[in-house]
């Protein structure tokens, strides 16, 4: 199947090129659209040497630092536009093992709208965390489950496949968030439309060069917004409408490792 891997990045110019050479090494055959938003420490130029050198890789300049939920609205438009089967998301970072791309490939591949690379499933983990880290991301994604209904156990994870076709469907293009909260919603938007949600085990790699853009003010906004979507979806019909409601919880499975 027709497969992009969109890959958004900001001063990614220690991690970009180990990142694109270990792709293309373990899918030869996907397409790479980094996704740039203006890196001062020249990211794109690094990339569009790469890209020279390996092909099938594009960088999308764009003007300014907008976020990762613009970034990949972008990345996911072209992907549809262009006619790709599968679309893909993963971090520059290395926080991704690309060797891993291919499991979640398959699954999209036997049906499921939705692959989600879990670290919160059997086989999956996240080594070298410190025991508060792993502590606020395992039992805010436990939270994101009881207020929004579904039994996705890593909405917050980045490595993802999806079917455009599912894209389609969820009408990504109008969604909001435009941090981390993104992948929420991206996830709470296929289980309301009742589509196959698949999650296979990684192994979470924190980035070993530069510098994480999470922080304590993008936590509150995921725990706010989730809590509001909880709410208001129990009060009154959702945006897809009162039949999506059965859907919730329903089309989800593991993969083995």
């Amino acid at each position: 199947m027709r497969t992009q891997v969109n890959v958004p990045t900001f001063n990614e110019a220690e991690n970009i090129e180990e990142y694109l050479r270990r792709t293309r090494a373990a899918a030869p055959s996907v397409d790479i659209l980094v996704l740039d938003d203006n890196s001062p420490d020249g990211t794109a130029d690094i990339a569009d040497r790469i890209a020279d050198e390996l092909g099938q890789i594009e960088v999308l300049r764009r003007p300014s630092k907008r976020g990762l939920g613009a970034a990949y609205r972008a990345g996911f438009g072209v992907g549809i536009d262009r006619g790709y089967e599968l679309i893909c998301q993963m971090d520059a970072d290395l926080s991704h093992d690309p060797a891993a791309l291919a499991s979640l490939l398959a699954a999209a591949e036997g049906g499921a709208g939705l692959v989600i690379g879990s670290r919160y499933i059997p086989g999956g983990s996240v080594p070298h965390w410190p025991a508060h880290r792993r502590a606020a991301s395992k039992y805010g994604n436990l939270y994101a489950r009881a207020m929004l209904g579904y039994d996705v156990k890593d909405s917050t994870s980045g490595f993802r496949v999806f079917r455009a076709s599912a894209l389609r469907a969820i009408e990504f293009d109008t969604t909001k968030a435009n941090g981390y909260l993104f992948q929420i919603e991206l996830a709470y938007r296929v289980a309301l439309c009742g589509l196959e949600i698949a999650e296979v085990p990684i192994t979470f790699t924190d980035r070993v060069r530069g510098h994480s853009k999470m922080n304590m003010k993008v936590v509150g906004e995921e725990m706010a917004f989730v809590s509001w979507w909880g709410v208001r979806d129990r009060i009154r019909p959702h945006w897809r409408g009162a039949r999506l409601k059965p859907a919730l919880g329903s089309g989800l499975r593991d993969v083995d490792a």
